[in-house]
């Protein structure tokens, strides 16, 4: 198979950030900051690549549980990505879409975010998806709450009807998903997309996996050969 073969959509899981810092003799924090500078670079290789959609794992919603101040400098992360930083994302042409609940976030960071998906609709050149406030068993549950809410019938919920009310239902399912620092589970990570995807569990951390990684990552997906159940 050709390595021309490019997903169509490629979803990561950014793992590693602190053992990244620790192995490094750096802060713990420091490693996420690390980690999301690498975020923007590898997405825009992705995109050059010819992925058409991203989507990064960067919170998930049992992420709370973790130190107030790591939550704290992780909420101002994604603060900062979301006002300075989308302006270099909107120059790339990239959307930046959220997928994930408003529950326990800031009304400042719900702004953040509405501002930062209506400056970036217009962008046609690729799409990231930042999975923020995450969770797989949530979408699910409040994508049945939406059906539910709208009173469709039992016999008339399909695949697509359930599809189209998971959050931001235009991003299609993963095509490969890549997992850094050796761990080789979900975690939770877009469970209805991810039902067909190829799995990739890199050894690296997060913050040192690099753009010759993803061209790697690349590589192996277009010598699998996916029969989807056939």
């Amino acid at each position: 198979m050709s390595e021309e073969v490019i997903p169509t959509h490629l979803g990561l899981i950014l793992d590693g950030n602190r053992r990244w810092a620790k192995a490094s003799g750096l802060p713990s924090l420091e490693g996420h900051r690390k980690g999301y500078e690498n975020l923007k670079t590898i997405t825009k290789a992705a995109i050059e690549r010819g992925v058409t959609y991203v989507s990064a794992y960067i919170f998930s919603t049992e992420n709370w549980n973790r130190t107030a101040d790591e939550v704290k400098y992780l909420m101002d992360l994604a603060y900062r990505m979301l006002t300075r930083d989308v302006k270099e994302l909107n120059k790339a042409g990239i959307r930046v879409v959220w997928l994930g609940t408003k529950e326990k976030l800031s009304n400042k960071l719900l702004l953040a975010i509405e501002k930062a998906e209506t400056e970036t609709a217009g962008n046609l050149k690729g799409t990231l998806a930042l999975c923020f406030n995450y969770g797989g068993h949530t979408e699910i549950i409040e994508a049945a709450k939406k059906i539910v809410a709208s009173n469709i019938a039992e016999n008339d919920i399909t695949d697509d009807v359930f599809a189209k009310n998971l959050y931001q239902p235009e991003v299609p399912p993963i095509d490969l998903l890549v997992r850094t620092s050796g761990e080789q589970r979900l975690s939770g990570f877009m469970l209805y997309r991810a039902a067909y995807a190829e799995l990739l569990f890199v050894e690296k951390h997060w913050p040192e996996f690099s753009v010759d990684d993803l061209h790697a990552s690349l590589a192996e997906f277009a010598r699998r050969s996916r029969r989807f159940g056939a």
